[in-house]
């Protein structure tokens, strides 16, 4: 642990240049999080200057902006182990420090969090107070202001930071109101304030009236109204970069005993030129030169989600009743190119994937034919929308999963290993996977065309196969028997778990059926049946958990059938959560590589 407490300015300032330098080392080799990290370190010394962390809460919203606080909790020295497998997470985590309050690989969820600590240290009588970072872009999500709403009413004693680095919440409107909120972040403000409250109270209504008024002109100029009115004391804008600045803002809210929202604006990327300002590139970065910038990512293969953008802008154009929405992933998900090529079609709602899909659900009801493109672990997200306003009304709609599967570095919190089982429980669903790179977009031509909802996934990367079998178009619950053998064993691949059940034949030279299930909803229930007639053993290949996976999707089929005397197998995800690491090693830690499978198999048979 690193003791700020007894530093002076001076030093302080010192070490958040180290503390900057440390990470620009570290995220340079490994990849990360860099932009928001390295513009939250000032906000992060201060915090742990003003707060215990011993003792006080500290949630971070998103956590990918708490590398400092890493840092400075015991994890310098092994912080070159930053999402490697066995590593440092990029993520707050309890089981890897104390320190760390909460998982939070998702947004939006701090501020709910500090109620419920504040509520429970409440009753337990302690004198803690829980502190929440939470950047402006998780301040678009709807559970932010349902935790605001009753925090405002029950006025538990907690501190919010408002880390504004994109200026998305509001801007400081000239000189005057630059002037007002310097003057509102300082100690005697807040104690002038809470002194007129007190005289207001014993004043004649007319006269306290018109002080009421004055007031509320004064804030009308300032960007925190919106907190006031909701029953929040509000201090700011505070330069998140001025440590002197913020030492004394924190001081002044941790005594305030209330909810607290202090609002501080910093500059992603800070102290490192090519990373500052509104660059979505520098958000989330593979290993790089950190003289150049330049990416020293390996060329690879076009990747799913490149190949999915590029289709999409062709069929867009093509046909003019195509939208679509993703939610603050534009760039990640290759939307970035529908909306600069179609911004009246296709919208970037921000960290809103409940709104995103109902929103899309209502202009699917207009006649329209909705691309809900959100990663396979955001749209998890969404479940009750898309059972209530998508699914009950059978609408044509479109879910589009990128990152299905392992996603490597990110962890437990983006693995995208569930939608097939939460799909697949609800009715009115067709469910359906790519193979390749073809099969991709002869599943966007399909989506487009059939009536009802769509949920079709594809992986992180590139596809496993390439060119290996011809892509054929799509037809509603029809698989395809790629390789038929007269062996009394089959793999059968759904998605890119296809391309992993030909890397296991071709590694071992395996004469055996290989099977494309292409639809796990409905399935193909003709090839199936003929497939059982002519085989003894299914091994299922998917990027997926087990529980209510294609593994326990074809039992079901075989019970429902009747037919008994088949042994399956799956190579699916057993039931836990997924670490992070390079994907080869998270693979190996389950059991999952070629060589594995390969060897597991050839004992088994």
């Amino acid at each position: 642990m690193i003791d700020v407490k007894n530093l002076d300015i001076k030093d302080l300032n010192g070490l958040c240049e180290k503390i900057r330098a440390r990470i620009l080392e570290v995220v340079s080799k490994n990849g990360g999080h860099l932009s928001s990290n390295i513009g939250a370190v000032e906000l992060i010394v201060a915090m742990h200057y003003v707060f215990d962390v011993s003792k006080d809460p500290f949630i971070f919203d998103v956590s990918h902006q708490s590398y400092a606080h890493k840092l400075l909790t015991g994890r310098w020295e092994n912080f070159d182990s930053l999402r490697k497998f066995g590593g440092i997470s990029g993520f707050s985590k309890p089981k890897e420090s104390s320190a760390d309050y909460f998982v939070a690989g998702h947004s939006s969820t701090s501020i709910s969090l500090a109620v419920g600590a504040a509520k429970a240290i409440g009753l337990k009588g302690e004198d803690r107070l829980p502190v929440a970072l939470i950047g402006d872009g998780s301040m678009s999500a709807g559970m932010v202001y349902e935790a605001l709403n009753e925090l405002g009413d029950r006025k538990y004693p907690c501190v919010i930071i408002l880390n504004d680095n994109e200026m998305s919440i509001s801007k400081p409107i000239g000189a005057i109101s630059k002037y007002l909120s310097h003057i509102m972040a300082g100690e005697a403000y807040q104690k002038f304030k809470s002194g007129v409250e007190k005289l207001l109270s014993y004043m004649p209504d007319s006269a306290a009236y018109m002080a009421r008024r004055a007031e509320e002109s004064i804030r009308l100029i300032t960007p925190g109204i919106l907190f006031e009115e909701l029953g929040l004391e509000y201090i700011g804008p505070v330069n998140g970069h001025n440590l002197e600045d913020l030492i004394a803002t924190f001081k002044t809210a941790k005594a305030m005993k209330k909810p607290v929202i202090v609002h501080t604006q910093t500059l992603k990327g800070k102290g490192y030129e090519k990373a500052e300002g509104h660059f979505a590139s520098w958000h989330g970065v593979s290993p790089f030169d950190l003289e150049s910038g330049e990416s020293i990512k390996k060329p690879s293969p076009k990747s799913a989600t490149q190949i999915f953008s590029e289709h999409l802008v062709k069929m867009a154009s093509e046909y003019k009743d195509i939208v679509g929405v993703t939610a603050a992933m534009p760039t990640g998900t290759g939307m970035d190119l529908l909306i600069e090529k179609f911004p009246d079609r296709f919208w970037d709602v921000a960290i809103a994937e409940q709104h995103a899909v109902t929103s899309m659900a209502a202009m699917a009801k207009e006649g329209f034919r909705p691309f809900v493109v959100i990663y396979s672990t955001f749209m998890q997200r969404a479940f009750d929308q898309i059972i209530h306003d998508a699914c009950i009304l059978n609408l044509n709609i479109t879910f589009a999963m990128d990152r299905a599967g392992i996603v490597g570095e990110d962890g437990e919190t983006h693995q995208g290993v569930f939608d097939i089982s939460y799909f697949n429980l609800i009715p009115n669903t067709t469910i359906f996977a790519p193979r390749c790179a073809k099969s991709l977009e002869a599943s966007m031509e399909f989506a487009y065309a059939h009536n009802g909802v769509n949920a079709l996934r594809y992986p992180r990367g590139a596809f496993l196969l390439s060119s290996e079998f011809e892509a054929t178009k799509f037809q509603l619950g029809r698989g395809e028997w790629l390789v038929k053998s007269s062996s009394q064993v089959a793999f059968i691949g759904y998605g890119n778990g296809v391309g992993r059940a030909y890397a296991v034949m071709k590694a071992k030279n395996l004469d055996v059926n290989l099977i494309d299930l292409v639809f796990v909803k409905p399935l193909d229930k003709d090839l199936l049946i003929e497939l059982a007639k002519n085989t003894k053993k299914w091994y299922i290949f998917s990027d997926s958990v087990k529980r209510g996976g294609v593994g326990e999707i074809l039992s079901g089929f075989l019970q429902d059938n009747k037919i008994y005397n088949i042994q399956i197998y799956s190579f699916e995800y057993k039931d836990e959560f997924i670490t992070h690491g390079q994907m080869a090693l998270v693979e190996e830690s389950l059991g999952l590589s070629i060589e594995q499978i390969s060897s597991y198999i050839l004992s088994n048979n």
